[in-house]
């Protein structure tokens, strides 16, 4: 339990705490992202659900205000009828089993495993390749922010006046400046572990610094799309995003770091419009666990050791909070067929849940990923023209639909007694 024994990443002792920013990603059905919130909510997924209730602007995308977006989970545990809510450091799972007289656990820890469950895990279950580092993004408060020099405007979207995203302008003079205090700036050492591994779509910002001069313009400071009222361009612009519903404070959107607290707030001050900026919260790195789920679990996601353990969320080896909410869903599924003793039940391919599993139980070397195009099934066919690459996805978001609605209507509604 977090309240008995938190993490150094952890600020709140409730439950589903945001730790790296708080977006829940694209709403879009013909996004990746959107086509997995689609099969989470035909699953009455509790943190969609939670979440709508406690949005915030962000474009096309599902953002919340943490704070309550945590507590509406706490309360919806502790509440709950069926569920008793134990506050316990956990070492063995199967001991727990034992002392609850349980048919069956689930393993849902997170990237901020304990070191108790993280030793049984490394003595019982695995190894090797069993985690990862993450880095987390700053937060500023809104009234020490320059908006003269700041103005609000989404990337697929030509009107201000509904915009989301707060944007920080760069001359190409300005950019270098702030790429060169990146790469100049002590960082946090590593302590207790040899590499940083990092999860390659969320890079910490000086780590792209170091990578090249342009590698953060290509990446979260491009400024495609974000061009100027006199319709000129930027050389490089840094995004803001409301960070909960009062828009007291802003989230520097793509800026996870691992600078030391004295740098951030030298570095990220040269950003335009942050030069006096205060910070409610700076960046720093955590740990992310994760297995090996290749070599270890059944496509169930229970152990093959210990088939009546399973494991579910960002510890499987998918990245971002609705991967690792649906990877809940789909565990929790198995585990009802299980304890209805039917015969297991995979999910298709075309489907985001199944794609996601299928990812996970085929990847050589293990390596997070959150949802993408790219891991659902191509198709054979051949599109003309400039908007081939949207057609293709369009094309593909609705087989997957039409897979995942087939699918949920003849294998799931039994088992979930909704027939």
């Amino acid at each position: 339990s977090k309240k008995i024994r938190p993490n150094a990443a952890q600020k709140m002792t409730t439950c589903a705490e945001l730790v790296c920013t708080n977006s829940l990603k694209s709403l879009k059905e013909e996004s990746a992202h959107g086509l997995l919130k689609r099969e989470m909510k035909a699953f009455s997924s509790v943190v969609l659900e939670v979440g709508e209730t406690c949005s915030v602007p962000a474009g096309d995308a599902l953002a919340v205000d943490r704070e309550i977006f945590s507590q509406k989970i706490t309360q919806r545990l502790q509440s709950h009828p069926q569920i008793e809510f134990v506050d316990r450091d956990i070492s063995s799972p199967l001991e727990v089993m034992k002392e609850y007289n349980a048919n069956c656990s689930i393993v849902c820890t997170g990237p901020l495993t304990t070191d108790s469950l993280s030793n049984w895990i490394e003595e019982e279950v695995s190894t090797k390749d069993f985690h990862f580092y993450d880095a987390i993004a700053p937060v500023v408060e809104a009234s020490s922010l320059d908006f003269t020099k700041l103005y609000w405007k989404d990337r697929h979207s030509s009107d201000p006046e509904k915009a989301d995203y707060l944007n920080a302008p760069f001359t190409k003079e300005e950019y270098e400046v702030f790429i060169e205090g990146l790469r100049s700036a002590e960082k946090v050492p590593a302590k207790d572990f040899e590499d940083y591994i990092y999860f390659e779509s969320c890079l910490p910002i000086d780590v792209m610094a170091e990578r090249g001069v342009d590698t953060a313009r290509f990446s979260c400071l491009k400024p495609i799309g974000l061009e100027l009222e006199d319709g000129k361009r930027p050389y490089a612009v840094a995004q803001l995003r409301k960070e909960n519903l009062l828009g007291d404070a802003f989230n520097l959107v793509g800026m996870q770091t691992k600078l030391t607290y004295k740098e951030q707030l030298r570095v990220f001050r040269l950003i335009p419009g942050l030069e006096k900026a205060q910070f409610l919260h700076l960046g720093s790195v955590h740990r992310n666990s994760f297995l090996n789920s290749k070599e270890l679990l059944s496509e169930n996601l229970s152990l093959k050791k210990h088939p009546n353990v399973f494991f579910a969320g960002q510890i499987t080896g998918v990245e971002g909070y609705t991967e690792s909410a649906s990877m809940g869903l789909y565990a929790a599924f198995q585990v009802l067929c299980q304890l209805k003793e039917i015969p297991f039940i995979p999910f298709p391919v075309e489907s985001a849940m199944g794609a996601l599993v299928n990812y996970i139980m085929t990847m050589e070397r293990p390596a997070p990923s959150s949802i993408n195009f790219g891991l659902l099934p191509s198709l054979d066919v051949k599109i003309k023209g400039k908007d081939k690459k949207k057609i293709k996805r369009k094309l593909i978001s609705e087989k997957s639909m039409s897979s995942f609605d087939s699918f949920f209507q003849q294998r799931c509604l039994d088992v979930l007694g909704k027939n």
